[in-house]
């Protein structure tokens, strides 16, 4: 009984301590991004239980791990830490804004009264970006059911995303205009008590707040394939992608907590999800200016940031730069020594930047690491292993591991699993060729898009490969991606005759694979570049859109053509779908 006596009155001391927990928050992330992980989350840890941004700190840690790691276990400590944090938050902020207006129309002690804006305003940005982590969650699970519930989640972040960022943006306007009228009269100071007791510097920070969370939420949703539009329309989501790259620089930009994230948020948009998606069409070089702008600021700031310098690897992998890319992901796989989370993000990038480079032994011990010792994808893991294995020669090695992939195959309604599986049973069953092993190397690169990212002399070699292939079930994935390797080439004409090939594929069409589509979309892609072809680009995109469907990574093809055909009505207004 006294031990417990006597920590309850440690915990009442710790209590009665004053802490700028802004200040001391964002400090937890700048700890964070320096590779100080450790001592973030302790930083973040010790004080979660007086401040909500501080639990909201620790929280975020938690929810990091967990998406960069995917682990079962650390979801749910993830989840557990939202959810306490949730609570934190709403003990003590029933009807937030109402309440806020009531005490105004009290008259309070106009200082103190500001106190109150900022500290609910900030504890329901803080519950609506739990919210939003806790549906991110939930949609890893990629079950109908965690959909439906992830969705409703969002569904009520969002609205409170909404009414906080308006409230803050007419708070703003109230204190330019009160700073207006004290600069007339040369009483102007930008810390001043506006109405109500709140401060300009309060005010910015609390817009950077919640300009994170509502930046990320327009442009995740601008990002969903166009079927389910109908299903986000109807739970009241928007979708503005410009409004969500403006709100994320706006947040990047703030003092608050989330400025650093925004700008990673930023950087994974830029170097990430534009060239996977292509989301400005067929230009993979989308984005690359800003993302250098951005790392030539923050690289001063965070030299030494695992992070930073893995993002620099992006750019210079998609400026082609692979040797320079390989050097910044070795640095930054150094730099991480204690997160494995983020060594595993590096030697995933390690074990691509090889494959692309047709350095298959490299790349196999890349992606053996990861799946000895990853939890996320085993399954994805030890095919990748299995191909390069393979392309490199070893082919008993590569025979052992495709039997792997089978007992790794966990995650059931997951395509990139299935399609690991499929893969691995049909080179199982054959006896893999080291020319059927590169194949493999070539449909991961080709549907990953990094064909565009390979040199001249690596794409010669993959010619020669396909080239030398006359399986019939193989023949379609040939001419696709003989195409695609023409393409990158400059040989349009090539490109364009090995397209139709596939397009007239029998076996494909009869085993539903994507190859059709797939073909049908590359070449209406080529023809809307040009302004005499661009009816007839646009109709082949419609037709790869709607005369196929259930075929593996259809989804990712749907955003694809939704984005070539939204950059054409950007240039030629007068189109329509």
């Amino acid at each position: 009984m006294a031990d417990l006596g006597q920590s309850r009155r440690q915990q009442i001391g710790r209590k009665a301590v004053h802490i700028d927990d802004a200040e001391m928050a964002l400090k937890g992330i700048n700890m964070l991004l320096n590779n100080g992980f450790k001592e973030s989350n302790e930083l973040f840890s010790r004080y979660r239980t007086q401040s909500p941004l501080m639990s909201f700190g620790a929280s975020f840690v938690s929810f990091l791990n967990a998406m960069m790691t995917f682990e079962e276990e650390k979801m749910q400590i993830a989840c557990d830490d939202l959810r306490n944090t949730e609570k934190l938050c709403e003990a003590d902020s029933a009807g937030v804004l109402e309440t806020i207006r009531n005490k105004i129309k009290k008259s309070m002690d106009s200082q103190s009264s500001g106190v109150v804006v900022v500290d609910r305003l900030q504890r329901q940005i803080i519950v609506a970006d739990c919210q939003v982590y806790l549906a991110v969650l939930s949609f890893i699970k990629q079950e109908l059911s965690a959909y439906i519930k992830g969705g409703w989640i969002l569904r009520k972040a969002w609205k409170m995303y909404n009414k906080c960022h308006s409230d803050i943006s007419q708070l703003q306007e109230a204190c330019r205009q009160q700073s207006s009228v004290q600069h007339e009269t040369d009483n102007a100071s930008h810390n001043a008590p506006v109405e109500n007791g709140v401060t300009v510097e309060a005010l910015d920070r609390l817009k950077g707040s919640v300009s994170f969370g509502y930046g990320l939420f327009h442009l995740c949703i601008s990002m969903v394939p166009p079927h389910l539009l109908k299903i986000i329309n109807l739970l009241g989501f928007p979708g503005d992608r410009l409004q969500g790259l403006s709100s994320l620089t706006y947040a990047s930009e703030s003092k608050d907590m989330k400025a650093p994230l925004a700008t990673l948020a930023l950087l994974w948009y830029y170097t990430v999800v534009l060239p996977f998606f292509a989301l400005d069409g067929y230009d993979t070089q989308a984005g690359l200016l800003e993302a250098k702008a951005i790392l030539q600021r923050k690289l001063v700031v965070y030299p030494n940031s695992s992070l930073f310098i893995f993002f620099k690897g992006r750019v210079q992998r998609l400026e082609y730069h692979i040797n320079g890319a390989l050097t910044s992901f070795h640095d930054a796989l150094e730099l991480a020594s204690d997160q494995r989370e983020i060594q595993h993000l590096c030697l995933y990038e390690i074990g691509w930047c090889s494959m692309i480079e047709l350095h298959f032994e490299d790349a196999y011990r890349s992606f053996k690491k990861l799946k000895d010792e990853s939890r996320w994808s085993q399954c994805y893991y030890a095919y990748l292993t299995g191909v390069c294995q393979g392309g490199s020669g070893y082919l008993d090695g590569a025979s052992r591991v495709f039997n792997e992939v089978q007992r790794l195959f966990k995650r059931k309604n997951n395509q990139i699993e299935q399609f690991a599986v499929k893969r691995a049973e049909r080179l199982r069953k054959t006896s893999p060729t080291r020319e059927l092993c590169i194949l493999g190397v070539i449909e991961v690169l080709y549907l990953w898009k990094a064909l565009q990212n390979c040199s001249s002399s690596s794409l010669q070699i993959m010619n020669q490969v396909l080239q030398g292939l006359d399986e019939i079930s193989c023949m379609g994935l040939k001419h696709l991606f003989l195409g695609a390797v023409h393409k990158c080439h400059g040989n349009m004409k090539d490109c364009i005759q090995e397209l139709l090939f596939a397009t007239q594929d029998e076996y494909a069409r009869q085993m539903n694979s994507y190859i059709q589509p797939y073909a049908v979309y590359e070449l209406g892609c080529i023809f809307l570049s040009k302004p005499e072809t661009v009816e007839k680009g646009r109709s082949l995109l419609l037709q790869a859109k709607e005369d196929y469907t259930g075929y593996e990574f259809e989804n990712r093809l749907h955003v694809r053509i939704h984005s070539a055909l939204a950059s054409l009505k950007e240039v030629a207004p007068h189109y329509r779908r």
